[in-house]
């Protein structure tokens, strides 16, 4: 049995997790910790529950979704992992800082880790998450598929009656609602969406009612 936690994170309100199993192995996906509370709320999950992290997957290299990738890596020995198309994302955090909220803010980054590629998989546990490539809102972003568990999360490629940016630096606006229509919309209608910002969402439900995937 899987057990998802969600955190909410820094200043922009980006979804973290934490994916466990009876083995007390995790995962933690896009650590945006940047606050004092952030870091803690990570911590006591992971104390409490006795958990063994031993990966920190991406969904994209945006810095709202890295803020925590050093302290991961200093507190708990986890390089981050992800697409090696996005590397070139992830080492461009100033600017996207500044882009973002019109004034530099701190930030350190360890040497992250290429990710699988597309309809591989990352293991931990009991379970395994297949990488399903979604590229647009930035070139090398990705989604996470647990087929045993009916679970996908989907970063900022997918949101509850929305898609991701594509109006950003590296954005391809095409290439996004290509990628989800034929990567995600043929996953069961039962699988439960957990994105990176926002609530959680089904695929039944996006495949009706998200404006973008029509």
């Amino acid at each position: 049995m899987i057990h998802i936690q969600r955190i909410e994170m820094n200043m922009l309100g980006e979804n973290c997790y934490i994916l466990s199993d009876d083995t007390r192995e995790a995962v933690i996906v896009d650590c945006g910790a940047y606050y004092d509370e952030d870091f803690a709320a990570i911590d006591d999950y992971i104390q409490s529950h006795q958990l063994r992290p031993v990966h920190h997957l991406l969904t994209h290299g945006h810095f709202d979704h890295v803020f925590g990738a050093q302290y991961l890596y200093e507190h708990y020995g986890l390089a981050p992992e992800l697409s090696l198309d996005d590397f070139t994302t992830y080492h461009e955090q100033p600017q996207q800082i500044q882009l973002f909220m019109h004034r530099p803010l701190p930030i350190a980054l360890p040497a992250p880790v290429a990710l699988p590629a597309h309809g591989e998989y990352v293991t931990f546990g009991n379970h395994r998450l297949r990488v399903l490539a979604t590229p647009g809102h930035t070139p090398g972003g990705v989604c996470f598929f647990m087929q045993e568990e009916d679970v996908l999360l989907s970063g900022d490629s997918l949101f509850a009656g929305s898609i991701g940016r594509c109006d950003l630096p590296r954005s391809e606006p095409a290439a996004l609602p290509r990628a989800l229509r034929t990567h995600i919309l043929a996953l069961p209608d039962s699988v439960r969406v957990y994105p990176g910002h926002g609530h959680d969402t089904t695929i039944a439900h996006e495949r009706l009612c998200n404006p973008y995937l029509a």
